[in-house]
């Protein structure tokens, strides 16, 4: 469990240096700085982005779900302005930021960790 969590922050910390090859408008200083910036947006995915997407959630509906991307692009952007090392110019450097980063960190994850990183605990259908 603890192996699997370091290897997704690795790839995390990857994904996000790739972005920043990608993309000129986000900036990756080291990849230590890498590491954090990965560690601080799962955190925020985890803690904030559901107080978000609750909070939100007529504006979603409205959109047809669209709205996520949105909120998606503003947490990429707010990590991009509170840590040193990374950096986000603007909000759709966000959009487009967390986009392709969601794309290549799925992609790493799904190549490195054979399918593993997506498989919840009732993949298999209902066993009960």
């Amino acid at each position: 469990m603890r192996v699997r969590l370091l290897i997704l922050w690795l790839i995390n910390a990857a994904s996000l240096i790739a972005v920043a090859y990608l993309l000129p408008s986000i900036r990756v200083s080291s990849f230590v700085a890498a590491l954090v910036a990965a560690l601080v947006l799962g955190l925020v995915n985890t803690v904030v982005r559901p107080v978000l997407v609750l909070l939100t959630l007529p504006v979603t509906l409205l959109t047809l779900g669209l709205f996520i991307f949105v909120l998606n692009g503003l947490l990429f952007w707010m990590v991009g302005s509170v840590l040193e090392g990374f950096a986000v110019q603007g909000f759709w450097a966000g959009f487009f930021g967390a986009i392709v980063y969601s794309l290549i960190s799925w992609l790493l994850s799904a190549l490195l960790l054979g399918g593993k990183a997506s498989r919840g605990a009732g993949e298999h259908g209902s066993e009960a």
